[in-house]
Order: structure tokens, then C-alpha cells, then sequence
């Protein structure tokens, strides 16, 4: 009811058959009239919608969030006096970003972001659109961009990327300080396009330059081969939404072929969806055992028990290295902790929590860490890692530096890349001389030896095609003597005997 049903025009109404009579009132007193009749009828609202039982809404005051969210009361302040005082004009916008920005930042957590709406929908259209890039998982840390692991296959990998390598800058331009996701956005492209990154191997190492050509990135993240002696060797790349289903059908065709025990390779996997790496280690682990626990902030930790489901009979080891990292690490804690299987390698990654993306009603994206997880017997490995029961390190040569194919040494040069070039050439059979990072008589013999074997014309000059082919020996070597699938096929061979 409003205060226009009791009244035309501002004055009273005749109330029955009284004698008509006409009130002259002045328009300042009707003005007051009808002000206080509107302040009254206001007031009996208030009442009948806040006050008893029967309210139907909630009042709130002027400046109520500001009063009672007193840890704001600075951040308005500082806006305030931005807008007032800063000799430019202020994007609001802009400003709103970057102090999300900044309170998720002073988390200290790489895995938490914030992406502004131009961001995310670039992120989102990049990755829904194609499968196309370097394929690495990479991380924010200090400041800096690190690899956390090349996936399979990728031009990453077959550049000669590797874990905890550093990456200082994109196409020339440096992404120090960004964040992971603002990262991606510089690295991603088209397929067919290259991008030049500058990495650091080491902390006391030399940049170098890495020109990567984008590619469509491998679909598919299980692989499997039948070693001699009946031993599977199954590799997963990562865990996708399709990697148990890939696992399923890799089992039954090495079941089919007379598989007796079975390697799982999770060495350069930077982990994926939480679901694959539930479902994958439930096929290695007893029913009722814990797989893994998660724990929120203020909650007891909730364990996940392993189902009676389809399990895997034959002896099996788990293989690892500083790449396998995430949902990686939850298969190897459940297998370690619940199964007893033995676990290959070196020291996981050491990512021990989880995170959830939440979209805002803007089309900005805020991804936070909002747990942690915990192997079966509640250890958090995060900064920490894995420790494997039988340690095998990589051999050295495996850490050597990419080398630049547009780079050209001859003899004369002394640098950091012709001792990395010299490390080459030793480790695949080649003699260089003494290593000591000049280019001399014997460095160059040895890369005309090395020409003769590539069917190429030997000039004694490391470049081009040479180099390339060089680094294609050292990962065929690395392939060939691979210490940790040879001491893991070990491990299985002898529990099968026992």
C-alpha cells in the first residue's frame, strides 16, 4: 500500500455525509504533510518486514561490510587516496586485479593463482582449442619459472629439456615475476611456430638459448613394450582423464603376450586429475588399504580405501625421478606405504597439495590450494619427496646442457658449450681430447668421426645437423643404458625367482 490509495493530490478525502468543508493549507504545511505521512508509512514497513518472526528480509546498514570487515578498512583507505591523488587516471579494473593479484601472491604459494577475465579466457581458449605447444609442466617459485617435467614425446622433450630447469625468458622478453599461468600464455603457440627460450641448468650455470618448435602435444599417455624375460615396461606420461582406461588396455595386451611381472614408469610425469591417480592405484593395492588422505583446513584428514575391484597379480616395481611429481606421487606413496611394492630411482618432485579452480562471476578464474594430501601413514611430502627404496641416480651425462644447433664451434673456441660438446662426445663413444671447454685438433676429430657415422660431409665443424645428431646419440645412450629400468627389471626378476 502506498501513500497515493489514501490520498489525490496530497489532500484529505471526504469521510462520509458531513457537511462539506474546505481546509486551505499552506504549501509549505503540505509539503511537511506529506513527508511525515511517507516517513510514517516507511517506518511501519521497516517494522513488519525486520522485526518478530514473520521478517522476510535482512537489513543491511550503510557501510556495514566496511564496518564489520575492519581488516579493510586500509585497503579503502589506499584505494581512496590512489584515486585522489595519483597524478593519472586510475583503471579501476586494473587495480581491482592487481590487489587480488597481490593477496594471493603473498601466499607464498606457486600453485595458487588469479587470473583477470582477459586471462583466463585466453588460457581457456588455448587449451580447449588445440593440444598445441612445448608440452612441459612447468611452476612458479621465487620469482622464477622452473620446469617440473617435458612430457613424452613433446618438442620439450626432444629439445632436451629438464626438471628444476630454470626458464628466464621468452622470445627475449623476461618472465621473472610472473606467474605460472601468465607463463603459459608467452609459451603456448601454434603448431609450426617457434619460441626461444632462455634456461638455466643449475644455479651456477650459464643461460642458454633453446629454440623449440611447437607441435601438437601427444593424446595419448600410456605406453608399453615387452622387454625380454616376460617383463612389461608401461610408461605414463601423465594422469588424464583417459590414462585409466589407457593402463586397462596396456595390461591386457601385455597379459596377452605372456607378461610375468610389470615396470610402472612414472619417471618426467608432472601428475593430472586427482580421479586417475585414485583409480590407477587401486589396481596395485590390497582392498581396505589407504591409498592416500586429504586434509582441509580445520577438518581431520579422510582417508581413501582401496575398493575389491580388478588388481594387478604380477610382481611389479614402481620407477620415479625428480619429474614425477602430483597424482605421480600419490601412486607412489599408496604403492610404497599399502602394497609394499618397491619404488626405483631417485627423490619424486614433492608436491603434497590440492587444488581447486573456482570461476568468478566475471570470467576471472582464482585456483587456490585448498589441502593437503598425505600417503597412507600420513606423511606429507610436499618440498620433501619420495625417497625410493632403491636408489639409482641418472648418470651424469644425462644432465648435460642443450646445445644450440645454430651455434657454430671450430677450432679456437673456448666456451661453456664446447665442454658440454666434448661431455657428448665422450659419453657416445666419440674421444675428444682432454674435456677443458677449447675446441682443439682432437675436439675436431672427433666430431669429423662423428660426421662420418651421420653420412655427412666432415668438416670437423659442430653445427646444424651434427649437433642435432649428436644429441640424438646421447638420448639413444640414455635409452640403451638406462640404469633405473635395468635396475628395476632387477628388483621384479628376483621376486619372480624367490
Amino acid at each position: 500500500m502506498n501513500e497515493n490509495d489514501s490520498h489525490e493530490n496530497g489532500k484529505p478525502q471526504p469521510e462520509g455525509p458531513k457537511p462539506t468543508r474546505f481546509i486551505r493549507i499552506k504549501p509549505f504545511s503540505l509539503i511537511m504533510l506529506i513527508f511525515f505521512l511517507v516517513l510514517a508509512t516507511a517506518t511501519v514497513t521497516f517494522v513488519a518486514l525486520t522485526v518478530g518472526d514473520d521478517k522476510v528480509v535482512e537489513v543491511v546498514k550503510p557501510n556495514q561490510v566496511g564496518t564489520e570487515r575492519k581488516e579493510f578498512k586500509k585497503l579503502y583507505e589506499a584505494y581512496d587516496q590512489l584515486k585522489e591523488s595519483y597524478f593519472d587516471e586510475v583503471d579501476d579494473h586494473v587495480v581491482i586485479d592487481g590487489a587480488i593479484n597481490g593477496m594471493v601472491d603473498s601466499l607464498g604459494d606457486p600453485y595458487s593463482d588469479y587470473l583477470n577475465e582477459k586471462e583466463a579466457k585466453q588460457l581457456n581458449e588455448s587449451i580447449s582449442s588445440s593440444f598445441e605447444g612445448i608440452g612441459a609442466e612447468i611452476q612458479e617459485s621465487n620469482g622464477y619459472i622452473s620446469i617440473v617435467s617435458p612430457i613424452k614425446n613433446s618438442p620439450a622433450e626432444k629439445a632436451g629439456l629438464l626438471p628444476n630447469d630454470t626458464v628466464l625468458s621468452v622470445d627475449g622478453e623476461s618472465i621473472q615475476g610472473l606467474s605460472s599461468s601468465e607463463a603459459v600464455l608467452l609459451i603456448r603457440g601454434e603448431k609450426g611456430s617457434t619460441v626461444t627460450l632462455s634456461v638455466r641448468r643449475g644455479e651456477k650455470s650459464d643461460p642458454f638459448d633453446v629454440k623449440i618448435v611447437r607441435d601438437v602435444i601427444p593424446i595419448n599417455t600410456v605406453y608399453a613394450e615387452m622387454l625380454d624375460d616376460n617383463i612389461a615396461h608401461i610408461n605414463i606420461t601423465s594422469f588424464s582423464e583417459h590414462t585409466y582406461e589407457e593402463l586397462l588396455e596396456a595390461l591386457n595386451e601385455m597379459t596377452d603376450k605372456g607378461m610375468e611381472g610389470v615396470l610402472i614408469d612414472v619417471r618426467q610425469n608432472p601428475g593430472g586429475i586427482l580421479s586417475g591417480a585414485i583409480d590407477i592405484s587401486d589396481l596395485f593395492v590390497p582392498d581396505g588399504k589407504i591409498l592416500f588422505q586429504t586434509e582441509e583446513k580445520g577438518k581431520t584428514p579422510e582417508a581413501y580405501p582401496s575398493s575389491n575391484g580388478q588388481k594387478v597379480t604380477v610382481p611389479v616395481a614402481l620407477i620415479v625421478d625428480e619429474g614425477s611429481a602430483s597424482a605421480s606421487e600419490i601412486l607412489a606413496g599408496a604403492l610404497k606405504e599399502s602394497a609394499g611394492i618397491p619404488i626405483v630411482g631417485v627423490k619424486t618432485f614433492g608436491k603434497g597439495t590440492v587444488q581447486t579452480p573456482t570461476q568468478l562471476p566475471d570470467g576471472s578464474n582464482l585456483k587456490l590450494t585448498t589441502a593437503k594430501w598425505l600417503t597412507p601413514d600420513g606423511n606429507w611430502i610436499h618440498k620433501k619427496g619420495i625417497e625410493p627404496d632403491v636408489k639409482v641416480p641418472y648418470p651424469p651425462y644425462a644432465s648435460l646442457p642443450f646445445l644450440d644447433s645454430s651455434e657454430e664451434m671450430d677450432e679456437g673456441v673456448v666456451s661453456p658449450s664446447v665442454q658440454a660438446a666434448e661431455e657428448m662426445l665422450e659419453a657416445v663413444g666419440y674421444d675428444p681430447g682432454e674435456v677443458d671447454g677449447l675446441y682443439d685438433a682432437g675436439t675436431a676429430q672427433a666430431v669429423k668421426t662423428l660426421q662420418k657415422d651421420l653420412s655427412q660431409e666432415q668438416t670437423g665443424i659442430l653445427t646444424g645437423d651434427t649437433t642435432v645428431g649428436l644429441m640424438q646419440k646421447l638420448r639413444d645412450k640414455m635409452k640403451e643404458d638406462d640404469p633405473q629400468l635395468l635396475k628395476a627389471k632387477e628388483v621384479v626378476l628376483k621376486e619372480i625367482n624367490s
